[in-house]
């Protein structure tokens, strides 16, 4: 069987080409959180992939730190790290339930596209409600299969489904309502909403603040 982060270890040199597709939903992304983003705050980007966002919030903020389950999607962000000099910004191997990750240390946690992909999304949004301070922000974006219609996507469903069904990659077809449950569920305060589509593509960004 091949392990998920071996898929995106695959995909991880062409991974900076594939967000072009998304560019729109990206600057919105990055447009929104810096409202929600202060200069002493020390943020983690959970599934930061090759660091592209943590690099663009870097300058409002005291510190990054981006974890990431794929080896080569961090590699690369480390070497971005020393191409663009940017001291304030590091990365590393794991996932959001590693030991060294201390409660209550965070002022920002980040969560873009990787919520419908975890086996266990409520168990990760609980975890990330612990690793925050007091009032700290959880900010996401989603993309919810589930509010898209099948027939526009068949292809990239099957291939989803399949996926899914071998065990080789975990996904979830997350409703819009849904996902709000699970963030409320998980201790926090929903302060704002948008929905960011694009063409077929249905992405849900929220804040939430930690109660």
């Amino acid at each position: 069987m091949v392990k998920s982060d071996k898929i995106w270890d695959l995909i991880a040199n062409n991974y900076d080409k594939g967000e072009k597709n998304f560019e729109p939903i990206h600057i919105k992304t990055v447009e929104n959180t810096k409202q929600y983003l202060n200069r002493d705050d020390i943020v983690l980007d959970y599934g930061c992939g090759t660091g592209t966002k943590a690099f663009e919030l870097a300058g409002d903020v005291k510190k990054v730190h981006g974890i990431d389950i794929s080896f080569k999607m961090i590699e690369i962000a480390k070497r971005k790290t020393i191409e663009r000099n940017t001291p304030n910004v590091d990365f590393g191997l794991g996932t959001i339930f590693d030991k060294g990750l201390e409660k209550g240390s965070f002022d920002v946690i980040l969560a873009f596209n990787i919520l419908h992909y975890l086996k266990d999304t409520r168990k990760a949004i609980q975890r990330i409600n612990e690793l925050l301070k007091p009032g700290g922000f959880f900010i996401s974006s989603t993309e919810c299969m589930g509010e898209e219609k099948k027939s526009s996507r068949i292809f990239s469903f099957l291939a989803l489904f399949l996926l899914t069904k071998a065990r080789i990659l975990s996904v979830r077809f997350f409703k819009i309502s849904e996902l709000e449950a699970l963030i409320a569920d998980g201790n926090f305060h929903i302060a704002k909403t948008e929905r960011l589509n694009l063409k077929q593509l249905r992405f849900y960004f929220v804040v939430a603040k930690k109660i």
